[in-house]
């Protein structure tokens, strides 16, 4: 009998769930996949929309992208060992891709495992899972967009792989609701031109605040103030960006810190994480967590156990895909698709439900040493190894050493680390620089990165 499988989101990680699984169709359980995706195709975060708020069906946009983004990594981190950018754009390019040129790379990996966009039911958009103790089974009500009308249907197994970047954190501080400029939040970020000559403010010290920042500074911002809660980023900023201690409240247009001090702001960018947001879900099903490495009630970050008060076991047949904090993004959503088919299609057992509990409880427990960029480099090298284990995987995934040296790179300099070239782990050349280096190149175009 086959098994009815519901994949919910078609970004990086469900599509990678869906390739494994075409990969191994001849292999386990025969299976019976259903994808939906409320975007009008697959890419998930990597489709670029100038849209903010809701979408055409009045959905909350899914985009936290913008223009002229550059992967704030080497690309020889993410890529993938049967398909790699030469393969793909039948030449060597540089280390540090834009969004477009990485976009253009999955959906051509996508191709290569035997995906394409009609074998997802894009438009629709999941409201309400059910599940039924009685018969091990999902009820499933989703909207086609479309259409306007919802459809029920039934699933032996569940796989939410919807992301956890697209729901904005807001925090509050004084003075917010009367400020005299502009607010957004960086999921609300398209394009730093706008900013050009005006005093910006960033909120937030990780990923998207260092990434925001350099982008309103090298599109002309007058001023770039970054305001951080616990401890600054720590980088060599060049002249006319600034960390401060946390702001503290608003009067009119000025901006009040921490340290006492205080200076005019025209706009301010919330870099201030997102929620793990999944409304569809009841509640004992819902996987309520933070950013970390180690999400609480997954069994290698994957499989759902019941662990927490109030949460309720279905006998290992509901996963979430590529919801953990992330160094590692294309090879380990692979390998977690991997691991995830053999896992439905029968070909992996995994424990029992006490095993895996105790897995669980030590893994979350120590998500509170992981408190160093190097110390998480390491764990996810080493949980990344360990998926690859579980199925017999035996490519070495391994990049710890060259996201090292792309932090030492940071920490050198923060304006020229993406000038820098890595060597490809699987095919063995070094990537080619671009004309121009990053600072100077305006143009994020496929035709312009990979064609010069």
């Amino acid at each position: 009998m086959k098994q009815r499988v519901c994949v919910i989101g078609a970004g990086p990680s469900g599509m990678a769930l869906l390739g494994m699984l075409n990969k191994l169709k001849d292999q386990g359980y025969p299976v019976e996949v259903t994808c939906y995706e409320k975007q009008n195709r697959p890419g998930g975060l990597w489709n670029l929309t100038w849209r903010t708020g809701t979408d055409e069906f009045g959905e909350p946009v899914h985009c936290s992208q913008y223009q002229d983004l550059f992967s704030n990594g080497p690309k020889e981190c993410l890529e993938l060992p049967s398909y790699t950018f030469k393969d793909h754009f039948g030449k060597a390019i540089p280390s540090f891709p834009p969004r477009p040129v990485l976009i253009d790379y999955l959906r051509g990996y996508w191709k290569h495992m035997g995906i394409e966009d009609a074998d997802v039911k894009t438009n629709h958009c999941v409201r309400d899972v059910k599940f039924d103790e009685q018969s091990n089974t999902f009820t499933v009500r989703v909207t086609d967009l479309k259409a306007n009308v919802d459809v029920i249907e039934e699933f032996d197994h569940l796989v939410v792989a919807t992301g956890h970047y697209s729901t904005p954190n807001y925090p509050e501080f004084a003075g917010v609701e009367t400020y005299k400029g502009r607010i957004l939040h960086s999921h609300n970020f398209r394009n730093a031109r706008e900013f050009k000559g005006q005093n910006i403010l960033i909120v937030g010290s990780s990923y998207s605040a260092e990434d925001i920042a350099l982008q309103c500074y090298k599109f002309g911002a007058e001023s770039v103030t970054i305001s951080y809660r616990t401890a600054p980023m720590g980088f060599h900023w060049p002249k006319g960006v600034e960390e401060v201690p946390l702001l503290t409240g608003l009067d009119g247009k000025t901006c009040h810190f921490k340290d006492g001090s205080s200076r005019e702001i025209d706009a301010i960018i919330m870099c201030t994480g997102y929620l793990h947001n999944f409304p569809f879900m009841p509640t004992e099903l819902r996987l309520k967590s933070t950013n970390i490495l180690y999400p609480p009630n997954l069994y290698r970050s994957l499989q759902w156990h019941g662990v927490s008060e109030g949460t309720k076991n279905v006998d290992g047949r509901l996963f979430y895909m590529g919801m953990q904090d992330q160094v590692y993004t294309f090879t380990m959503f692979m390998l977690q698709g991997l691991w995830v088919a053999n896992v439905i299609k029968g070909l992996l057992q995994t424990p029992p439900y006490s095993e895996c509990k105790k897995v669980i409880e030590a893994d979350t427990a120590s998500n509170a040493d992981l408190n160093d960029c190097y110390k998480q480099i390491d764990s996810q090298s080493a949980y990344v190894k360990q998926l690859a284990d579980d199925v017999g995987y035996e490519t070495d995934l391994d990049v710890g050493q060259m996201f090292y040296e792309w932090v030492h790179d940071k920490n050198e300099d923060i304006l020229t680390y993406r000038d820098k070239s890595f060597i490809s782990k699987f095919r063995g050349d070094k990537a080619p620089t671009h004309s121009l280096p990053w600072l100077k190149c305006y143009d994020d175009s496929v035709n312009n990165f990979v064609g010069k």
